[in-house]
């Protein structure tokens, strides 16, 4: 398998939920208000026999009317019409922004055009009902009822080689990946699992759904991992955006 991390950059988050645009070598994490997180905004992209695979799509931000994703798969000779699969670990909007674009006519149309989408039922319908700041509907409603969209009823196995399990840990109905090719085991926790650091220490984070869940996933996966030799894809670590105990 080839990965590609897929770097947005470095974001400031805090209580208002926004995501400021920082440069660690110039910036000042002091200076953000009290309790901010440094996060880094970076979707995976793999490569294996069978597909090109987009794992969650980013913030969603353009530059001269193109998607920053289309840009990010252009710089390594990917175009945006070969990705075939996207798979949604869950629809906060720092995940899900990259989902659909507008067309200079202004019609909305999805960001992979020929991508299938899958995703859990679950997740797509608690994000449509409005319950939740953390979800922008306009980002993602496209999805209802697409013929482009599978939505996933629980834990499962995709074209023999992609594991998926609903978590409900970071969010309610938050989904985790793992992807087996020969000898290798990739592994995708999406915000179960964002940062390298937090695989290593155990604490419980007042941002998640589950935060008690999530830390004992996280021991659990280490453990799993170091045995089997996994690849760990971090979609939120400014420095380590992958791990390998190979």
């Amino acid at each position: 398998m080839r990965i590609i991390p897929l770097s947005e950059g470095a974001f400031t988050i805090d209580s208002s939920k926004k995501f400021i645009p920082f440069d660690p070598s110039t910036d000042d994490l002091q200076k953000r208000a009290v309790g901010s997180l440094l996060v880094e905004i970076q979707p995976f992209l793999i490569i294996t026999d069978k597909d090109i695979l987009l794992l969650d799509t980013g913030l969603g931000f353009t530059k001269d009317g193109e998607p920053q994703i289309h840009a990010l798969l252009k710089a390594h000779g990917i175009g945006a019409g070969e990705v075939t699969k996207v798979l949604l670990s869950h629809l906060h909007k720092d995940h899900a922004g990259g989902i659909k674009m507008t067309k200079p006519n202004g019609e909305a149309t999805l960001t992979f055009p020929n991508a299938t989408y899958y995703l859990q039922a679950s997740e797509l319908a608690y994000g449509l009902s409005g319950e939740n700041p953390s979800y922008l509907k306009e980002q993602f409603e496209i999805l209802k009822d697409h013929p482009q969209v599978v939505l996933l009823d629980g834990d499962g196995t995709l074209d023999g080689y992609i594991t998926y399990q609903v978590t409900g840990a970071h969010s309610k109905y938050h989904q985790v990946f793992w992807f087996k090719e020969g000898e290798e085991t990739v592994f995708y926790g999406a915000d179960d699992a964002p940062q390298l650091g937090q695989m290593k220490n155990r604490f419980v984070a007042k941002y998640d759904y589950d935060g008690r869940k999530c830390m004992e996933l996280r021991k659990k996966w280490w453990a799993e991992g170091e045995e089997g030799k996994w690849i760990f894809l971090f979609y939120h670590d400014v420095k380590s955006p992958t791990f390998s105990f190979k």
